[in-house]
């Protein structure tokens, strides 16, 4: 029997039924990038084997050479409280833009070092709207979408008092006196990742929300229908 690969740190992703007890697994590993791995007797498996679970740091060996590859041996990395209410759907937010947005066979250290800093600030419930801002920034910079906070696309310094549109061929641009756009100290506040005051949080998620729109196409976001679900039950 041949030896079980290098353990390497990982999360799951998603995970959908496959045959009798195995699942197909999207994950986030450190060393790989995004992976699908077949993990067999996830689902009904023998006593005391682990399962797919998402949001908690696992240490895992895989063989296989093609796009889908095999779990050999799977361990736990430590144990996180689990994600409730809008950390848990927060969580399952990110997990849906990597499974979205990250090529297989690619290494992101950083994205995979910044997942794992928000999950765990989910997961100690800190203030949700900085972490996943913080995140979807770091996401477009490292897939090469990013853009400056602090220039326009002339290459002006952003100024507190002017107001600016943001363009996907472009960047940021002024708008005409007295049109509507994002005010200038919001940007720059984002860009000194200060989230105190409301009007950046509200800016920020807007304008996240289309930078990433461009590169998620048409198939709106499962995971956002259950913020607006949350929303309304709150208000029942």
């Amino acid at each position: 029997m041949a030896a079980a690969n290098p353990l390497i740190p990982a999360y799951v992703l998603h995970s959908r039924p496959y045959r009798d007890t195995s699942a197909l697994v999207d994950l986030l590993t450190l060393q790989e990038g995004r992976q699908r791995v077949v993990w067999r007797g996830a689902r009904g498996g023998r006593k005391g084997s682990l399962s797919p679970q998402p949001f908690q740091p696992l240490l895992l060996s895989l063989a296989g050479r093609g796009e889908l590859k095999t779990l050999q041996q799977a361990e736990r990395a430590g144990m996180l409280p689990a994600l409730q209410g809008n950390a848990l759907f927060s969580g399952m937010y990110l997990n849906e833009l990597l499974t979205r947005l990250l090529l297989t066979d690619e290494p992101q250290p950083l994205i995979f070092a910044s997942y794992q800093q928000t999950i765990q600030g989910l997961a100690e419930k800190q203030p949700l709207e900085p972490l996943l801002r913080r995140f979807e920034w770091l996401l477009l910079n490292e897939l090469g979408y990013g853009f400056s906070l602090q220039r326009d696309a002339s290459g002006q310094l952003l100024k507190a008092e002017l107001y600016y549109q943001w363009q996907a061929e472009h960047g940021l641009l002024p708008v005409a006196s007295g049109q509507p756009g994002i005010p200038g100290a919001a940007l720059l506040a984002m860009a000194a990742d200060d989230w105190q005051a409301t009007e950046t949080l509200r800016w920020g998620k807007r304008l996240m929300r289309q930078a990433l729109a461009v590169h998620l196409g048409d198939k709106p976001l499962l995971s956002r229908k259950l913020f607006t679900v949350s929303k309304e039950s709150d208000h029942d």
